[in-house]
């Protein structure tokens, strides 16, 4: 097991310090196969530490859900106005910030209530809701286009970080996520001005 750099701690910064090590165990064994007191020796700080910033594991989730989903729509609100861009933006976050992304669409495991988590989440959901609404038929069916538009980028990245895609092994998902979404929106996938 790895210890986190200290010098974060020593700065002070002792939440970034507990949230890196969070990052780092979900990376490892996932959202559930770690505890507060293992963190605690990760970042190198008191068993009590996490516990006393965090409250518990549920609280911990609830930071890096938030800060998770702030990353998250920093991301997608750079590709708005290219509904392309936004969806594989969607793909290359997943992937990159895997740890992340395997807390944020799990509202089990931490406060789903909070209003910095909440924040964060509706910012990326609004660039969602927006892009997926320029590809709906009709005001009608923007709703079920945005839900059509999130399963396919959603569905594509759990499908290549799973592995269960043979592409997983050597292609390329941005490439791959822009075919997808050219395949099932047409031409309407491309630019649209705003």
């Amino acid at each position: 097991m790895r210890k986190i750099n200290q010098s974060a701690y020593h700065h002070g910064n002792l939440r970034s310090a507990i949230v890196a090590a969070a990052l780092q165990a979900i990376g490892e064994s996932g959202p559930a196969g770690w505890s507060l007191r293992e963190l605690a020796r990760r970042a190198g700080v008191s068993h009590a530490a996490p516990a006393h910033h965090f409250g518990d594991k549920a609280g911990l989730l609830t930071a890096v859900a938030a800060e998770g989903f702030e990353l998250f729509a920093d991301s997608l609100e750079r590709a708005t106005g290219d509904i392309l861009a936004v969806g594989v933006a969607y793909v290359r976050f997943a992937i990159d910030h895997r740890p992340y992304f395997e807390v944020m669409f799990r509202p089990e495991l931490y406060r789903a209530d909070d209003p910095g988590m909440q924040s964060a989440r509706d910012r990326a959901a609004h660039v969602l809701v927006t892009s997926a609404g320029r590809l709906s038929p009709s005001p009608a069916q923007d709703r079920l286009t945005t839900i059509a538009a999130w399963s396919l980028a959603h569905g594509f990245a759990g499908l290549w970080l799973s592995g269960s895609l043979s592409e997983s092994a050597q292609g390329d998902p941005e490439e791959i996520a822009r075919s997808l979404i050219q395949l099932v929106f047409g031409p309407l996938g491309g630019n649209v001005s705003e």
